[in-house]
């Protein structure tokens, strides 16, 4: 890696990867391209290791001249395909953007990747021999739903999406892989689970929590709130991504995992519990926990299997989910300038309104 594509590197985990690159990668040059949506932040850039080596510009996925563009400008070896709509509930509200994003964003970065290295399906290239290589990065929500006493997810388990976001992580992920088979395109995919961590966009779990507990307002838990989540925080994704680049082989899918399953009640327990030692107030901040209407599809359990990035690459996660909690509370609390800066520049509370108060109480 020399010159590096980052899409979406002013949202949680691009910001996140990039900091994580400038320090293991001295002379590594990232080009930054993101289009500062709802999620997307320059304010997730600031204070980055060796800025300088950091180059943003604001832009579409879908704009084909200008991926092209900076292909060329740049001397792009890398891409790092970040850039995505991710949010459950506003697929659900509105799926049109999630399609044009996801799919269509994909497809023009791949036709880019292809026309700047060449087609090679002729001979598939091994490690080391490659003109680049195209790392896209999806979710296990593209495999559905578990029951309680099914196996976890493995890189061979069939897709069975479920919400609007999740079916077109979906498509983007068969189109991904369609161009190693079809063009020979050097490429690697990484399906992850819920990531947590510092930058995350605060209409998310557990920032969510945090935030709303912190201003006395209410804890919204949907349905029963025993919904399982594989929680994996986001500098141990970092690193799995680093090491799928460095030694991941080509056309291959790694899962990415905390190695946790807490239910979605359970977790916001905890973190209330560490709020409580924290920033006590003057009632448990349980006793803000409500119950709303579960939203449609919901699925029920994910688990993910890493065994194959452990076996593979020597992966697997640091934190644990107790030590990350606690950090991630202890990061939000001392970064209030930050969540003021990003909800004042972001259409926040008007949407997460419409999202809680359309659900109601249970």
């Amino acid at each position: 890696m020399k010159n590096i594509l980052i899409t979406g590197g002013a949202g949680f985990i691009g910001s996140n990867f990039i900091r994580y690159l400038l320090e293991k990668e001295p002379d590594l040059e990232i080009i930054d391209l993101d289009i500062l949506g709802y999620a997307g932040s320059l304010e997730n850039l600031k204070g980055l290791p060796d800025p300088e080596r950091h180059t943003f510009v604001q832009g579409d996925i879908c704009d084909a001249d200008l991926v092209n563009k900076l292909m060329q400008e740049h001397k792009i070896d890398t891409i790092v395909h970040f850039a995505a709509e991710s949010h459950v509930d506003r697929s659900i509200l509105g799926p049109a953007p999630f399609v044009q994003t996801n799919v269509f964003g994909t497809l023009t970065l791949l036709e880019a990747a292809k026309q700047a290295w060449g087609d090679t399906r002729r001979d598939t290239p091994s490690a080391g021999e490659q003109n680049g290589h195209f790392h896209h990065i999806s979710t296990d929500e593209v495999f559905g739903t578990l029951a309680p006493d099914e196996p976890a997810f493995v890189e061979s388990t069939a897709y069975d999406p479920r919400s609007p976001y999740s079916a077109s992580k979906a498509s983007s992920d068969h189109l991904v892989r369609s161009y190693f088979h079809t063009y020979g395109l050097p490429l690697t995919v990484t399906n992850c689970s819920n990531n947590y961590g510092p930058y995350q966009f605060p209409e998310k779990l557990i920032p969510l929590m945090i935030l709303n507990a912190t201003q006395g307002k209410p804890l919204p838990i949907y349905g029963d709130g025993l919904q399982i989540r594989d929680w994996l925080h986001v500098e141990d994704h970092c690193e799995a991504i680093y090491l799928v680049l460095k030694g991941g082989k080509m056309g291959e899918t790694y899962n990415v995992g905390g190695g946790n399953q807490p239910a979605n009640l359970d977790l916001v327990n905890r973190i209330c519990s560490i709020l409580d030692l924290v920033h006590p107030a003057s009632v448990p901040y349980s006793s803000l926990i409500s119950y709303v209407r579960d939203r449609p599809g919901h699925d029920r359990r994910y688990a993910v299997d890493s065994s194959k990035i452990k076996a593979e690459l020597g992966w697997e996660p640091h934190h644990s989910l107790e030590e990350g909690l606690s950090d991630t509370v202890k990061w939000y609390l001392d970064n209030m300038d930050w969540v003021e800066t990003i909800l004042k520049e972001k259409d926040y509370q008007a949407w997460l309104d419409k999202n809680y108060e359309e659900r109601g109480k249970k």
